[in-house]
């Protein structure tokens, strides 16, 4: 393993210029450190030395297969996406299924049909998957590679979900594409993932992790359906799963409301301009004893758990299960919450696993929908003082795998140039970095050799507008993940 000696460094945390040495997967931090036969001495300039980021909320597979997809955010109707369809189809020349990724269905006047898809497809197979992964769109063709009974409509949920799997045999070279996406990540500063893809995670990336080219540390979500599995194998949250410790065994994911795009995130009182929706307040997936059920398998077997609420009201369903079975882990998204349920968290010790850059995309649709409890969504202020953590992530690719993009929507909660979304609840650029990192809040002398140089200051900006867009237009010069060298721009 290369060492390298980096002169001239400032630890953003403490401001101090010192030297750094990253050897043996770990770093040394002094005023002055003389270099040992075999180090690289690099003149780092002044860069800013920070500890490397994770993402704690990621289905990677999915992100980086998204990546080269046609590109269907934005649209503001169906027929916008079946042009954008049959303009590409146009002018693809290949015959596997056809994938297209992003549209929001809850910002249309009404609901897509198969028909529409198929006419502008013809036999091709194509699938859709909307841009919170809680909706997909397949023409009949895709519908019938995939054995999925016939209808007229796109799938949600619970019928969605499963077809996934399906898919995904499918996709073209998928190993490439993750390849490619754990450059990209890399490019980002990103170190770590817990990764919460639909799949067996904790047998994918052990296999990936035999190739040298694996530049990320995973912890490795598992759903329901393969949780016993795990636990015959005697696996428990934070065992090495390969030789490498690059990957570990992370969570028990449990789904247990929708999302707002589909208006199925289970809430305490019903959605706005709700008389026409078959549940005014939402669904709750997975019922409360059922959860309990499930929480104390995971407990029982040592996992933590990552259950996705997003609604107020699942929220209170999931602290009740974690407090009934005394499980640990994190709410995922938590987008709006009573207050005294934060009080319940941070009494808990529950992790706030939350997504700053949704705040973009949902602003809309949340002050049509939830404008009666605007001031209890994406609460992050007022979850940090009252004492819960947060772990910032991405849910990629519902937004971007990019860290940067989730501070500074937490810093400055506007992305088009309208003022930021109730801004009481913003976080500072100290926070949103220090819940960035993996509960690293400065780097010492042993600490882990994953580590970034950044061109600039992470906490610049006189403002919080200035601030977020420092941290938007973040350069990162160089990345190591366990003393490895895995992105370099100098």
């Amino acid at each position: 393993m290369s060492s390298f000696l980096l002169r001239n460094v400032r630890e953003a945390f403490t401001r101090e210029v010192l030297d750094a040495r990253i050897t043996d997967g770990r770093i040394d931090l002094a005023s002055r450190i003389s270099p040992d036969i075999g180090d690289e001495v690099v003149d780092a300039e002044g860069r800013w030395l920070v500890p490397g980021l994770w993402d704690a909320h990621v289905h990677f597979d999915q992100w980086a297969q998204a990546r080269s997809r046609l590109d269907l955010a934005g649209t503001k109707s169906p027929e916008a996406v079946t042009r954008l369809v049959g303009d590409a189809l146009a002018h693809d020349s290949g015959h596997g299924v056809f994938f297209g990724f992003g549209y929001r269905a809850s910002e249309w006047s009404r609901q897509a049909t198969v028909a529409e898809l198929d006419a502008v497809t013809g036999s091709r197979p194509v699938a859709l998957v909307s841009g919170d992964m809680h909706n997909g769109w397949l023409n009949s063709a895709a519908m019938t590679l995939v054995g999925a009974p016939p209808r007229d409509t796109p799938f949600d949920e619970d019928d969605w979900f499963p077809l996934f799997g399906r898919l995904e045999p499918w996709a073209p070279d998928p190993e490439s594409a993750v390849r490619d996406a754990m450059k990209a990540a890399a490019a980002k500063g990103v170190v770590g993932i817990v990764d919460l893809e639909f799949a067996a995670n904790h047998d994918v990336w052990v296999r990936r992790s035999q190739n040298a080219d694996t530049k990320l540390r995973v912890r490795t979500g598992v759903y329901p359906d393969l949780v016993h599995t795990v636990l015959e194998r005697g696996l428990a949250s934070g065992d090495v799963l390969d030789e490498r410790g690059m990957v570990r065994m992370g969570p028990l994911k449990i789904i247990s409301d929708g999302s707002l795009g589909t208006r199925t995130a289970h809430c305490c009182e019903p959605y706005l301009g709700a008389d026409e929706m078959t549940h005014p307040r939402g669904v709750q997936n997975v019922d409360p004893q059922e959860l309990v059920r499930l929480l104390g398998i995971a407990r029982s077997g040592g996992l933590d758990v990552a259950l996705h609420a997003l609604g107020d009201a699942a929220v209170s369903h999931a602290l009740d299960a974690f407090q009934i079975t005394g499980s640990r882990g994190s709410i995922e998204h938590a987008q709006v919450v009573r207050w005294e349920d934060i009080d319940r968290m941070s009494g808990l010790g529950i992790t706030a696993s939350v997504q700053p850059a949704h705040l973009l995309d949902d602003r809309d649709v949340m002050d049509r929908l939830w404008a009666d409890r605007a001031d209890r969504s994406f609460a992050f202020r007022a979850m940090l003082d009252r004492g819960v953590r947060l772990a910032l992530g991405s849910d990629a690719p519902v937004a971007a795998l990019d860290p940067w993009l989730a501070m500074a929507a937490a810093v400055y909660r506007s992305g088009d140039g309208r003022p930021p979304w109730n801004q009481q609840e913003a976080l500072s650029p100290r926070e949103a970095l220090a819940a960035s990192t993996d509960g690293v809040d400065r780097l010492r002398s042993g600490d882990r050799g994953d580590v970034l140089l950044l061109d600039s200051d992470p906490f610049g900006g006189a403002t919080s507008e200035e601030a977020a867009r420092n941290l938007s237009g973040m350069r990162v010069a160089a990345t190591f993940v366990d003393g490895r060298l895995t992105h370099w721009d100098f």
